[in-house]
Parts: structure tokens; sequence; C-alpha cells
């Protein structure tokens, strides 16, 4: 077996402030087993509160469909994970459910080992029929497109169950990533669902208890997870997640008790929380930063050109971006994606701003003073912050540009009309470039990122993935101005909490009152 080297998105509605004391109320009372807080109730770990954007009324147990972080917060604490991406491994992954990934010598066959004695909570054991069925889920149950990245590059149907633990995985075409792509975000679901409620089969370290729509999760540590057996322990009974759309109201729970953790901590927030008595602030590092992108959507007349596209990306002051979005928290982005991963190509030249070559272009072009509106919504923190400035510097080379800016969680509601938008904010969780790449927009750049995809050779693999990040330095369609960490706020007992592509509560500890 070949070794291949490391190298290599989303809610509806907010809770209004006059929802918020009943909200948190409800809270308050939903369990009977110990509050927040209290460390040693109930002779376990305690109970912890944590507040998330959420997903408004139509919030969804489906991972596959829900768009928003706490989607997938969640799901990651009931689902058991094939593994995660963690760049410090020797194999670009921690492992979850699965021991291991072997891959042949022509990268054409990889080769999925669950544990030993992992269990759904309904007593069965979880099988490699189980592993396959979770694989096709996402495309057989109609998922999200950042859910269906297995189904896109391995052979689904051909794949080969060997033994209860042990599956046999062709690719399409031979890659060199696919460990990253299968601990990306699959999760493991019981062979046969098409539902999920809170009875629904599952293997991670908490089950669900209590599902309120919009409102809260209550969840209780499963017994019998097999974290354990690998060295990890749940110190927690319970977590209620809490499904606060508005950011003040969240930081109000927290100040006012009522929530121990929250997330998507605005920066300007931060920086007030940070002096705050008993109240600590964190942030992911690179690679665990989400890219802030906005798309030119190369089916709109304008951004066929590509003198268009580079006007646009000239005319924005990423460090302005930066300092008065993000009070600094958050890291210079140069229009190419995964920042800190080992394939990031660290020498191209970093963006200028320079406003009168921008305004140049877009005269050569025959598009000056060209009207344009950039959609975004507050589906990140900062997101909307930085359109609006964007917009401005869009204004100042002669660009009639407007925002419109939508509620919580309706960016990604209709995902198909949002592709069709003409110019909008977006964003991806940290993930390797290559494997996360969408081709069509530019051939040469896919031939490229095949290459470096399926060369057996890692020299070849890195030349090519550097020659398509250059490509889309110079003409791409995407401007990233910044990647931004996850920033949380928590009280000083909690400890703990992972900074992954979103945080993982499951090692989460909370310190007795």
């Amino acid at each position: 077996m070949r070794s291949p080297d490391r190298r290599a998105f989303l809610g509806l509605g907010a809770l209004t402030a006059a929802a918020m004391a009943g909200f948190l109320t409800g809270c308050s009372s939903a369990s009977s087993s110990s509050q927040g807080g209290d460390g040693g109730g109930n002779g376990d770990g305690g109970t912890l509160r944590a507040a998330f954007a959420g997903g408004g009324s139509s919030e969804t147990l489906n991972y596959l469909l829900g768009p928003t972080a706490l989607d997938f917060v969640r799901a990651r604490l009931v689902h058991g994970a094939l593994g995660a991406i963690d760049a410090g491994q020797p194999d670009g992954v921690r492992y979850g459910v699965l021991e291991s990934i072997g891959v042949s010598d022509d990268l054409a066959t990889y080769t999925l080992r669950l544990r030993d004695a992992v269990a759904f909570t309904d007593g069965s054991p979880v099988t490699a029929a189980d592993l396959l069925y979770s694989l096709r889920a996402p495309d057989e149950l109609g998922g999200l497109p950042f859910t269906r990245l297995v189904g896109r590059n391995f052979d689904l149907a051909a794949a080969r169950v060997v033994d209860d633990r042990t599956l046999d995985l062709p690719t399409l075409t031979p890659i060199a990533d696919g460990r990253l792509l299968l601990c990306q975000s699959m999760l493991v679901v019981k062979e046969g669902v098409t539902e999920f409620t809170p009875e629904t089969p599952s293997c991670g370290p908490f089950v669900i208890e209590a599902f309120e729509p919009g409102r809260q999760t209550v969840l209780r540590r499963n017994p019998d997870w097999f974290g354990p057996a690998i060295g990890e322990e749940v110190s927690l009974a319970e977590i209620h997640l809490l499904s606060i759309g508005d950011p003040e109201a969240r930081v109000n729970a927290l100040r006012g008790g009522q929530a121990e953790f929250v997330s998507g901590v605005s920066p300007a927030t931060a920086r007030t929380l940070a002096d705050a008595e008993g109240i600590a602030v964190t942030a992911g590092e690179p690679p665990y930063v989400s890219n802030l992108r906005f798309v030119m959507n190369l089916a709109h007349p304008p951004f066929q050109d590509e003198r268009v596209r580079r006007a646009f990306r000239l005319a924005i002051d990423r460090q302005a971006v930066v300092d008065t979005v993000y009070f600094g928290r958050a890291h210079l982005g140069n229009d190419v994606p995964a920042l800190g991963f080992p394939g990031y190509h660290r020498e191209l030249e970093q963006r200028a701003h320079d406003p009168e070559a921008a305004e140049a272009l877009l005269r050569e072009a025959g598009h000056a003073g060209m009207a344009i509106e950039l959609t975004a919504g507050p589906e990140l923190t900062g997101m909307v912050e930085t359109a609006t400035l964007m917009v401005e510097h869009l204004r100042a080379i002669g660009v009639d540009a407007t925002l419109n800016e939508l509620p919580a969680g309706q960016l990604f509601a209709d995902y198909e009309a949002y592709q069709r938008l003409p110019f909008a904010a977006g964003y991806n969780p940290p993930a390797p470039f290559e494997p996360n790449h969408t081709p069509g927009n530019f051939p040469d750049v896919d031939e490229l990122v095949v290459t470096a995809r399926s060369a057996t050779a890692e020299a070849d693999r890195t030349a090519a993935s550097r020659e398509a990040q250059r490509l889309l330095w110079e003409r791409g369609n995407e401007i990233i101005p910044v990647f931004v960490p996850t920033v949380d706020a928590h009280a000083d007992g909690v400890g703990g909490v992972r900074h992954l592509q979103f945080p993982d509560l499951s090692l989460a500890t909370l310190d007795a009152a």
C-alpha cells in the first residue's frame, strides 16, 4: 500500500430580542438533569449549554440538508465520524470510526477498515454494509453539494464489502487525496435510514434526548460510544445546543449565565469580551480557518471578461477588511483557498490594492460604470460587513455597486437560486484545495487539479497544484479577501473544545461552579 503525502458551508431566521427571555427560560427547564455550570451534577461532568446561529423554525436533524454550522456540530456529536482532517498526522487525518484507510500503489483502490466493536444505539454492530450505505446516502438522499464529494470521486456502485469490517472502494480516476475526502465530513448512519429523528440509531459520543427546531437540541452522553477505546473520554453528561440567530443575543446568553459556550462571536464583541471577568475568547488557527469568498458568476456577461474580474480583485483593500471588519482577528486572503494546509501556494505574490489599475481595466474592457448587486447574509462572522466595505471599494472605481443583504439563513436556503446570482458571498470551511476544487469554469485548471490528485510522484502533484493555483490567482472568478477563524467565547470553567472545521464539543469539559 502507498501512503500519499499529506498535501493535498450554512439556517433560516434569527430569534428576536423580544423572544429571547422566553427562549432562555425554556432552555433552563428543558431537562431534568443538572443545569449548566454544575460540574458535579449527578456525579458526572455536568451539562454544557452551547449557543450557535442555528437554522430557525425549519431546522432539521438531517445533516445532509442542514446548511448551518450548528447542523454539522450536532451531527458530528450524534453520528460517528469516519475521521477528521489533521495535517499533523502521518496520513493527514485522525481516524474515528475507521481504524485505517489503505491505498493501492496505483491510487485506484482504497480499503476502509472499521474499528472493532463499534455499535449503534439500538445495539446492532456498525458493519461495512452500513459504511457503504453512509457513503452513498448523500447522493441517494439528495444531500447538499458539499456532502457529495465522495460520490464525485469514488465508484460507489463498484464498491465491495470484503467482510463485516472491511470495504474496498475503487476510485473513478486515480486520486492520492482520498483519505482527506473520506474524513472531511463523512459520518456513519445505519443501512436503510432515510429519515433523521431523535430515535434514529447512531454511534457518536452523544444521543438526542429532545429536539425543538429553531430553539434547542438536548444531547446526552452515549454510554456505549467507542471513543474510550481510542483514548477519548466524554466528560459531560449532557450538551444543550441552543439555536440563537442573533449574535448579540448569543453573547447576552453567555453574560447572563444561560449558556457556557457561544460560537460565532463578532470581532468587535470579542475585543470587549476579552477583558470580561470569567469569560475567555478563543479562535481557530490555520488551517482551521474558513475562506470568505465572493463569487463572480461567469454566466453574467461582464464577468466573462478576465479584465473585469481582475479589476474587481484589485479594487478590494484586503488589509482594510482585516483591520476594520475583524480588528486583526483574520488572516489576509490572496484569492486561492486552503490557507494553512501543506499544499497552499505561499509563493504567490500578495494581491495589491490598486484602484487606479482597476478603474483602467474596466475602461479597457468597456464596462466602466457597470452596475452590480452583491448578495450576502450573516452566514459567517463578518460576511455582511466585508460585503459592505467591498461595495464601497467598488464604488470608488466607478462601479454602480449595491448590497442585497439577506436575513440569517436565507443566502443558501435555495441553493440553485444562489448559484445563479451574478455576484454573491459564500464561504468554505477549512479544507484542502485539490479535493474540494469544483471543476467546470476553467478547463486548464481542471486538468492540472486532476494531475495534482492522481500523479504517482509527489513532485508532480505539487507542481500541478501550484500551477493550478497560479492560474486561479491570475484569472479566477473568486475574490478571497480574508480567511476567518471561528471565534468563540466561553465561561472560564469550559475546556477541551477543539477547533476543527467547526467547534468540536465531544470532549469538552466543565468545571464545577
